[in-house]
């Protein structure tokens, strides 16, 4: 349902949550998880399972998410799901949209409700609209900016909302991963989740990884340490050198919020040393788009983005299709790669650049998310991939 300024107010069931879209449209539903208000960019989630991984991947940072799946939070959530590494910075997405209420959970691996959940993470939520509908409305026109806000009251400062869902500046330019970053440097030893068992712990390992956090999640470190990686995480400004120094097999750049082009003015310097370097070298999603721009590609913002588990991407050095988990809104404009740096991936929804690899060198980089969390494991070789190169240049 859609509301303008001197329009009334629900006869019946009084709205408690709003989106305020920055073109002056307002959305009313009823409110879930904090109160408050949060403006960012709203984007939409394919996935239909996943959403608390979703919830907390840092590269949600400054989004609004709207799953398209209608029954959100119907399996609870539980402290192993969480992706956030660094529990100390702003959790990933602003707010959440979603079709209908949120049930009581039904899974054995429950700890607690996801509406109480998002109360204790301060992310705002919105249930009652139709999603389809909003998806379709992205789809056309773009991904807008907008403010999601609650009020157990149904008061709103409505034209307040509305001039700061117009005035944010929206994600192009925007560096966000200050925001999303560890503060220091620590080591990492979990392995992957097995059933009934948990998580594992690393007993031994082959190769000394260092990993730039431009917003990390937890499942790339797991099975970074699967394949056996002692996996160092460094923040996202630490300088070349002092990467160089720890001596490292191999150097990994994580996923992560914002435009790269923005993060990019002090992360490519390092990137372009690192490759110097000859040090084997592996990207995902932020850290795919800045190796783009380390090499001399450019980077666009998208029309709709891609976010989901269901993204068919071909891997052009085999001819195999796999379907992916995505979340990204800016992609390496595949027209801009220079010579040296050869395309490897690309998606089969619209033919956007989705890996690339640098032609001599032990470095490559994908646009998706392997470590598939939530999603399919299609892409689990990577990581293969990426030790089968470090164990090369250790023998040579």
């Amino acid at each position: 349902m859609t509301q303008h300024d001197n329009d009334p107010a629900w006869p019946d069931h009084k709205p408690t949550a709003l989106l305020v879209l920055a073109d002056g449209t307002v959305l009313e539903g009823f409110g879930l998880g904090a109160e408050g208000h949060a403006v960012g960019e709203v984007c939409f989630n394919t996935a239909m399972t996943g959403y608390e991984e979703i919830l907390t991947d840092p590269s949600y940072a400054g989004q609004l998410i709207t799953f398209t799946f209608p029954h959100i939070g119907n399996v609870g959530t539980n402290d192993e799901d969480i992706e956030t590494v660094n529990m100390a910075a702003t959790p990933g997405a602003r707010g959440v949209i979603l079709r209908t209420a949120i049930t009581d959970p039904s899974n054995y691996r429950a700890t607690k409700h996801l509406d109480a959940w998002l109360k204790a993470r301060g992310i705002i939520g919105l249930s009652g609209i139709d999603t389809r509908a909003l998806t379709a409305l992205i789809r056309s026109k773009g991904m807008p900016n907008a403010v999601i806000a609650h009020s157990k009251t149904g008061e709103f400062d409505l034209h307040g909302l509305k001039e700061e869902a117009r005035e944010w500046p929206g994600l192009e330019g925007m560096d966000l991963v200050p925001m999303v970053t560890s503060s220091q440097r620590f080591t990492w030893d979990e392995t992957p989740w097995a059933w009934d068992k948990g998580f594992g712990r690393q007993d031994k390992s082959e190769f000394n990884v260092v990993a730039i956090d431009y917003g990390i999640k937890r499942n790339i470190l797991r099975l970074l340490a699967g394949v056996g990686c002692k996996v160092t995480v460094v923040p996202a400004t630490t300088s070349s050198e002092d990467i160089l120094a720890m001596k490292p097999d191999g150097v990994f750049l994580s996923n992560g919020p914002g435009d790269p082009a923005a993060t990019g003015k002090y992360a490519v310097p390092v990137i372009q040393d690192v490759i110097k370097s000859g040090t084997p070298t592996f990207g995902i999603c932020l850290g795919h788009q800045m190796l783009g721009l380390a090499v001399g590609a450019k980077t666009k913002k998208m029309h709709q983005g891609h976010h989901g588990a269901n993204h068919p991407v071909k891997d052009e050095t085999t001819g195999k299709v796999e379907i992916t988990s995505m979340n990204h809104g800016f992609a390496v404009d595949e027209t801009t790669l220079p010579k040296g740096a050869t395309q490897t991936h690309i998606s089969l929804f619209d033919g956007s650049n989705c890996g690339i690899q640098l032609d001599g060198k032990p470095v490559f980089s994908v646009q998706y998310h392997p470590e598939a969390s939530p999603g399919p494991r299609d892409s689990h070789y990577l990581f293969q991939r990426f030790a089968d190169l470090m164990r090369q240049k250790k023998r040579a």
